[in-house]
């Protein structure tokens, strides 16, 4: 099964600035007046990813500014006659900004590719843009980005015209359609991450009150962290951490293998069974599918893929993590709660392992045999 989710720069003679090294460090932040620029807004299709826009001047840092409820890390692609290149992956926390280019940019098109961070499951963001550039996996710099070699895969980036800031700097903002302001985007990410933890936080709506106290409270102390932990830079790096922990509550996966694996749920509450997928688990990491309510049973499956999202396979076999409980998935992400005639609908019928939930959480560790 193959899933679709989501060495140098142009000449000086192109673009003479200094370029921000990626990676997941910690960002900066900035305060750009978000009503000046908000009649700019352009949605892009399927909603939930818009950039605020206007005309691009030619000497200026670029800074990319998160208000959205998800950790993203996004890609950066300088466009101009002689080259196109593209450089990722630079982490952006909820209400944070980071500067991705430094100093003159005279390109073109600045082009743009986010995601969402793994412990999200599938990702939230629609992939959708005019041009096709290429990227890889980790941290990467790659010029003549329209021919993708080894190791890199195409994805769609959107062209973005960032504004003027009072600072002389150049912004660009990622939004939901909710219109988060930075304190909203901020608590709103908080809300999603103890969702994802198995904590009822919701709605995810940027709204503090006593739901969502309470939530983050029995977070902190069943992982043995302070509450002044709530305002420190890394409090989101902590979190995820946290998150990606095996829990003593709900399902658990995690990847004890050198290979990325997608994994796809499946609920049955005695009326309706539902399979959703995919929920990308990287080496090394643990991750919890937002399993609501309280069905009776729940259902996994797991496989390993390689960088192009393509089943891997061990001694001719696909290294793969199921059973005989035959539900519904797709290729792409996917969502349905009709489990007959999968084919005839574009779906495949895949065989998913009963979890045994008897002692109120599972923790299931996917191993190379």
């Amino acid at each position: 099964m193959t899933h679709d989710h989501s060495s140098s720069w142009p000449g000086t003679a192109a673009c003479e600035r200094q370029i921000a090294a990626p990676g997941h460090d910690g960002p900066g932040t900035a305060r750009a007046s978000y009503s000046a620029l908000r009649s700019a807004l352009i949605s892009l299709p399927a909603a939930v990813i818009s950039f605020l826009v206007s005309a691009v001047p030619a000497y200026a840092d670029l800074k990319l500014c998160n208000r959205m409820s998800y950790v993203v890390e996004v890609a950066i692609g300088i466009d101009d006659r002689a080259a196109t290149a593209t450089r990722g992956w630079f982490r952006i926390d909820p209400a944070a900004c980071r500067v991705v280019a430094q100093g003159t940019l005279t390109a073109d098109r600045i082009l743009l590719n986010a995601r969402a961070l793994g412990v999200y499951g599938s990702s939230p963001i629609p992939q959708s843009g005019g041009d096709t550039l290429c990227i890889a996996p980790d941290n990467f710099v790659i010029a003549a980005a329209r021919q993708c070699r080894s190791g890199q895969s195409p994805a769609p980036f959107t062209q973005i015209n960032p504004t003027r800031t009072d600072d002389g700097n150049l912004v660009a903002y990622l939004a939901e359609d909710s219109e988060y302001d930075d304190e909203q985007a901020r608590l709103a990410g908080i809300q999603r991450l103890l969702v994802v933890a198995g904590y009822d936080a919701a709605p995810i709506d940027g709204v503090d009150g006593p739901k969502t106290q309470a939530a983050l409270a029995a977070f902190l102390r069943n992982r043995g962290l302070t509450p002044d932990i709530v305002q420190a830079p890394n409090f989101f790096a902590t979190m995820i951490d946290a998150v990606q922990s095996p829990s003593s509550t709900g399902l658990t996966w995690c990847n004890d293998t050198p290979h990325k694996i997608m994994a796809a749920v499946g609920t049955d509450d005695g009326k309706t069974m539902v399979s959703r997928g995919w929920y990308r688990v990287d080496p090394g990491k643990c991750l919890h599918p937002d399993v609501t309510g309280q069905p009776r049973q729940i259902f996994s499956f797991a496989e390993a893929v390689d960088a192009e999202n393509r089943t891997l396979k061990f001694k001719d076999r696909p290294l793969n993590w199921g059973g005989t409980t035959q539900l519904c998935t797709r290729e792409t992400k996917f969502e349905t709660n009709e489990q007959g005639d999968c084919g005839a609908r574009g779906f495949a019928a895949t065989g998913f392992a009963a979890v045994d939930m008897s002692s109120g959480g599972k923790t299931l560790r996917f191993a190379v045999p």
